[in-house]
């Protein structure tokens, strides 16, 4: 699912796409905290979370149905400190739009993110998590039609 980003976002992104064809070679990518916090206002903005103050431990938003961790990126993976309770996860796909790669359990992405890191985290690719949110959703499905049955 597309989500179209803020106005400010955007422009912080058109920003870097300019500075790149302006110094080819050169990555003006914006990271850390400022994408953390663009991720967490996004996700709440599109899912209609509501964000806990910020360094909150362990999770970044709840809604009716409990905690949140949010991730935003602009690479091909992210990076895990523990499990939690529900995996938001978005990726820039452009100056104007972020895509949610992962919306589910925690535990799933926990599992098949790589081993501890030197600075205590896991990385897993985003290609792992769309595999994970597909076998997710088909047995979603699968227990739909035998409850239906």
């Amino acid at each position: 699912m597309r989500v179209r980003l803020p106005e400010p976002v955007a422009a912080i992104y058109r920003a870097v796409e300019l500075l790149e064809a302006c110094y080819p070679g050169r990555k003006f990518t914006p990271d850390g905290h400022l994408v953390g916090s663009i991720g967490e206002v996004v996700a709440a903005e599109a899912l209609g979370l509501t964000l806990y103050p910020g360094s909150h431990p362990g999770h970044d938003a709840f809604d009716t149905d409990g905690d949140v961790q949010i991730k935003m990126t602009g690479a091909k993976s992210i990076s895990l400190y523990d499990t939690c309770n529900r995996l938001v996860v978005l990726r820039v796909v452009s100056p104007e739009f972020a895509e949610i790669v992962y919306d589910g359990p925690g535990e799933p992405a926990w599992e098949a993110a790589g081993p501890v890191q030197k600075n205590g985290q896991r990385v897993i690719r985003l290609s792992k998590l769309l595999a994970i949110a597909k076998m997710t959703a088909a047995a979603t499905e699968s227990s739909v039609e035998e409850i239906a049955i």
